[in-house]
């Protein structure tokens, strides 16, 4: 099966599908799309070992599994509320996003954490050794200028160093680019782009050239280890679909084990499911990082509902992380 295709191809088909057959997402059936990266190998060990079909055999149940691959939050949030997708994934801010905008409709809430892993503000600029150091000549890359995980993790340090009002500083240097291509500006440092915040394995290769270094981490401005993706779906696919989400849940919860008792192993899947062409040493370097935890619990996540609330950026105030979590996610130790 063709896995990775164009965010329009996808969206057309399976928009189509969904026109043609509204009964599509009924109970045992399940369509999940993931973004690229290390970020998602949770779902890559799911996928690799069909956990989702093993347990949904434990409850009598034949699941059809749907794997996707898509890029970019706004992508996945429009397969989603058309019903064209059941699961999406993205960082934590765009899930508050659409969490906030869909209270009281199709009610968006998180499934689990796909893994704590840090994302690091990285430059060629040897001038900059903080945020205040950046200048209007400095360019970042982000994947999502003003609306992503990167800028929105960069508008909370702004606003604690410049204050609240000042929060969107850098939004008018920062310039949309996927990480492929800003890992390569900034490695032949010869573009406007200086800088980058980065994520893993991209910020790894970056930091091997002499030239770059880190300004600062994501753990940084959340105190310590903090959830980077998230998975999410609609309140409807949640209570029409008990088994099939129960199935999907322990799943992932199986992955989870599955990585942190053979990290070589797991890096190994990566490779294999995502055909990747990064050096097994260099994935195993990444899996096996004391700083990234491959864990469904959500750890930090409330900093940035609390957050992005004080700066206007959420309506909606959460209480606590399981306000915007389903309930099979409250019984771990999250925040």
């Amino acid at each position: 099966m063709a896995f990775k295709r164009s965010a329009l191809t996808l969206l057309v088909s399976l928009a189509a599908t969904a026109l043609l057959n509204p009964l599509a997402h009924a109970e045992g059936k399940i369509s999940i799309a993931q973004q690229f990266g290390i970020g998602y190998l949770i779902l890559d060990v799911v996928r690799d070992q069909q956990l989702i079909e093993k347990h949904g055999k434990a409850q009598g149940l034949d699941i059809k599994v749907d794997w996707n691959s898509i890029s970019g939050a706004t992508a996945m949030n429009e397969a989603l509320l058309t019903g064209a997708l059941d699961v999406v994934s993205a960082g934590v801010p765009p899930m508050l996003t659409i969490w906030d905008r869909t209270r009281g409709k199709q009610n968006v809430k998180a499934i689990a954490s796909l893994g704590s892993m840090p994302n690091y503000l990285l430059t060629n600029n040897p001038n900059v050794k903080s945020l205040k150091d950046f200048t209007d000549k400095d360019r970042i890359a982000v994947p999502a200028a003003g609306v992503g995980f990167q800028s929105r993790t960069l508008q909370i340090e702004t606003a604690k160093v410049f204050g609240n009002d000042h929060f969107k500083k850098f939004d008018d240097i920062s310039v949309s680019l996927p990480h492929p291509d800003a890992t390569a500006a900034l490695i032949a440092g010869q573009s406007e782009i200086n800088s980058h915040f980065s994520s893993p394995p991209f910020q790894y290769q970056a930091l091997q050239s002499p030239n770059v270094h880190k300004v600062l981490s994501s753990y940084d401005v959340l105190g310590g280890p903090a959830t980077f993706n998230v998975l999410y779906t609609t309140e409807k696919f949640h209570d029409e679909n008990p088994k099939t989400y129960k199935a999907f849940y322990d799943a992932l919860v199986e992955a989870q084990g599955i990585i942190q008792a053979d990290k070589p192993a797991a890096a190994q899947t990566y490779i294999r499911v995502e055909q990747s062409k990064l050096p097994l040493s260099l994935v195993e370097k990444i899996v096996t990082d004391p700083e990234i935890d491959f864990t469904v619990v959500p750890q930090r996540t409330y900093i940035y509902a609390e957050k992005l609330h004080e700066l206007g950026v959420l309506k909606n105030k959460a209480d606590s992380w399981k306000d915007y979590f389903f309930e099979e996610a409250h019984a771990g130790a999250g925040s």
